[in-house]
């Protein structure tokens, strides 16, 4: 069962949003995640019809799925200063748009920063932002959730903790698809005991009492270059970093998860990264 596991990496698009799928397949991976657009600009252009399509293709025929797209870094629908909000905004309705063009199944979104709010002001504004950028779009009948992300905590993040990322999509369950995406360094960098045993069991009952196991549809599966409870987002190899081999080995074989897709999101420092990590995932997901 746990050999299973659908596992994958983040790749580029150079050439073609389609692209991805080889790069993909080439890693080892069954799954995978990638930007519609650059990740540091408000405006993308619309998908072509003959990019879905191609996409669609090279998906269906070499078996990779789900497909996830990773909003732009810009977005922060919970900032206090309104131009931002309204670039957010558009920014993510573009992202929606693109992602479902695309037949892709999921939309992975950080929540963003209060910085000059109270957190209850931030998640009011990050809920009223997300329910204003989807208004009007039909989700009826498609394979497509919202995936709001835990973040690494740091001051003014919202989604730093459960209960914060429990609280937003509770909110936004009338208004879209949503569901959720858990970071590995990001839980453990805000705080949550992943690495020892008793420490993983009793973060999985958190999980399963604030956003729900069913609800974790993606793991974002990140070894940290920083200690527990540091909130400094630094991604590392999978098993060189304080996490370390074992707590993945766990998580792969958590038949709760078998429903999620595990992708890594690890550094490339050197040609072969992604297929490296891909490769330390599997053999781990088979042991």
């Amino acid at each position: 069962m746990a050999s299973k596991r659908r596992i994958g990496v983040h790749v580029g698009t150079a050439g073609g949003s389609w692209t991805a799928v080889d790069r993909a397949v080439a890693a080892g991976a069954d799954t995978f995640q990638i930007f519609t657009a650059s990740p540091r600009m408000w405006k993308a252009a619309p998908v072509k019809a003959e990019d879905a399509a191609r996409m669609r293709a090279a998906r269906a025929a070499q078996d990779v799925s789900p497909g996830v797209v990773h909003a732009s870094y810009l977005i922060n629908v919970c900032s206090q200063t309104e131009s931002v909000r309204q670039n957010s905004v558009g920014a993510f309705r573009g992202e929606v748009e693109r992602a479902m063009a695309l037949g892709m199944e999921y939309l992975v979104l950080h929540p963003g920063s209060w910085k000059g709010l109270t957190r209850d002001e931030g998640l009011r504004l990050a809920a009223e932002s997300i329910t204003r950028a989807v208004d009007g779009i039909d989700f009826a009948g498609k394979d497509f959730h919202i995936l709001i992300e835990n973040t690494a905590g740091a001051e003014f993040s919202l989604g730093g903790k459960l209960e914060q990322v429990a609280e937003l999509v509770e909110c936004l369950k009338p208004s879209a698809p949503v569901a959720v995406c858990l970071d590995t360094c990001h839980l453990h960098v805000s705080g949550y005991d992943i690495v020892t045993e008793d420490g993983y069991a009793e973060t999985m009952m958190l999980v399963r009492d604030t956003v729900g196991l069913d609800a974790v549809r993606v793991w974002h599966c990140n070894d940290a270059k920083a200690p527990l409870g540091s909130k400094l987002d630094r991604h590392e190899h999978i098993g060189e970093g304080t996490i370390g081999a074992e707590a993945f080995r766990r998580l792969l074989h958590d038949a709760r998860f078998a429903h999620a897709a595990f992708i890594a999101e690890t550094p490339v420092d050197a040609p072969g990264d992604e297929a490296r990590n891909v490769g330390v995932l599997r053999t781990l997901a088979a042991g």
